[in-house]
């Protein structure tokens, strides 16, 4: 049993936990995903299962994604979400709709982003979040990406519900430090929902639950 599945996977195991369910679940050794989501994002996890279709995946890397993502302000963390240990700002004035609003803007087209530190990217060939859990200084570099849209959802201080679509690398987590940044009180992702890959939405996506169902080895 070989293909492409969109995959929706929940709150708490990694992807490649459910990489390895997956392998579990077919039989089939050959698994990949394409588009890393944090152990606390949730949404749609492209999984390729066999060498076919695991080819595939750097051309998926390439779609547009979709997300909804819940942001603090007033609060900055290490890991630029509710992993790290919070940190309260001093915020002097509360920003308004319409500053929120203009920031977002700035934010829509090819930015120059700098990935977080606890992240997934290699540095001399170990993921930079190891280091950082080591205490060792991560230095990663801006790099250029695509923020196609961004709209708000819900704005309640100090928390802002969004809804972003990208091209492929963008990181979200950044995405909301930076914007609390811009508007001088600090912000952090609070939640995140992962709600399409490219030509894959919500409601092609399977659980596992539903996925071993349908495909598990008989």
């Amino acid at each position: 049993m070989t293909g492409i599945f969109p995959i929706y996977k929940p709150v708490g195991p990694t992807s490649h936990d459910i990489v390895d369910q997956v392998r579990v679940i077919t039989g089939e050794r050959r698994v990949g995903h394409a588009g890393t989501l944090d152990p606390l994002a949730s949404g749609i996890l492209i999984v390729a299962v066999g060498r076919e279709f695991t080819k595939e995946l750097a051309t998926l890397l390439k779609s547009d994604k979709e997300y909804v993502a819940e942001i603090r302000l007033g609060q900055t963390s290490a890991t630029d979400d509710l992993e790290g240990e919070l940190t309260k700002s001093k915020v002097q004035a509360i920003p308004a709709l319409n500053q929120i609003e203009s920031t977002l803007r700035s934010f829509v087209g090819e930015i120059e982003q700098r990935p977080p530190v606890f992240s997934s990217i290699k540095i001399s060939g170990k993921p930079a979040h190891r280091l950082a859990r080591r205490g060792q200084a991560v230095n990663l570099e801006s790099r250029r990406v695509l923020i196609k849209a961004i709209k708000i959802l819900e704005y309640n201080w100090p928390d802002l519900k969004l809804n972003v679509t990208t091209g492929p690398g963008v990181y979200i987590r950044a995405l909301a430090r930076d914007i609390g940044r811009i508007l001088g009180v600090g912000g952090l992702l609070t939640a995140l929902e992962r709600t399409r890959v490219g030509q894959y939405d919500k409601k092609t996506a399977l659980s596992l639950a539903e996925f071993q169902k349908k495909y598990g080895k008989r």
